[in-house]
């Protein structure tokens, strides 16, 4: 059966992008170190072209719970005329992994699943206000077979300071819905809506909502933030 959406991020890894926002379960362990600069409170370090050794740290809050239930850490492992690789941790736990991305964060690949052409969940660009964009996809899971299509719709809605923990942002807000439907049992469909900050300085999204309903009934409902950032020394 598949994992419906969302690892909040954490990211972005179950059967999709936003999958990456519902947490692994929970097996304890030291926390890893961060390394790398950290930008300081209230200054925007610039990380507009991706390189090796940059990295994210975002909290999870279940709005169900009211509870934060994860912290994932990700870091840059290679960047390509393509393609971005990144390795994450779900800070005190054993549980990590590996995705790729193409240059517009995209999400290519995430554990057994592979996203044909990708799975829309990224940018496009230039940005601005109104603008629009589509996207379909095939959703392949190497491990099983499976083989879900989606279907959505991305717009910018508007541009706006973000604050968290991480610092104030200028960002981008943008609207993404989409739905996904198993090509062997269509009667078996998830329907997401997403809310992203993209912030162009730090070449990331700041902030994300994410709900997922299955049957038109709601099983998912995060909000995820960034907590720090930084660049490799």
């Amino acid at each position: 059966m598949r994992r419906y959406a969302v690892l909040g991020v954490i990211g972005l890894a179950a059967s999709t992008a936003w999958a990456q926002q519902v947490p692994p379960p929970n097996e304890a362990t030291a926390p890893p170190s961060s390394a790398g600069s950290v930008a300081p409170s209230g200054a925007v370090a610039s990380m507009e072209e991706p390189l090796p050794g940059d990295h994210w740290t975002y909290e999870v809050r279940d709005e169900i719970t009211g509870a934060i239930s994860a912290t994932r850490a990700n870091v840059v492992t290679e960047v390509m005329a393509t393609e971005i690789s990144v390795r994450f941790n779900i800070v005190g736990t054993q549980n990590e992994g590996f995705t790729i991305y193409d240059r517009s964060w995209n999400l290519l690949k995430a554990g057994p699943w592979k996203y044909s052409p990708h799975d829309g969940s990224g940018i496009r660009m230039p940005l601005a206000p109104g603008k629009t964009w589509t996207f379909q996809s095939n959703d392949v899971n190497a491990a099983n077979g499976n083989i879900w299509r989606r279907s959505g719709r991305s717009k910018v809605v508007s541009q706006e300071n973000v604050t968290t923990k991480a610092g104030t942002f200028e960002t981008f807000k943008i609207e993404t819905t989409y739905s996904t439907s198993n090509v062997n049992d269509p009667t078996r469909k998830e329907e997401v809506t997403a809310q992203t900050w993209y912030a162009p300085a730090i070449n990331h999204w700041v902030k994300r909502t994410v709900t997922s309903r299955v049957e038109k009934r709601l099983r998912v409902n995060n909000t995820v933030e960034l907590v720090e950032y930084g660049r490799k020394q």
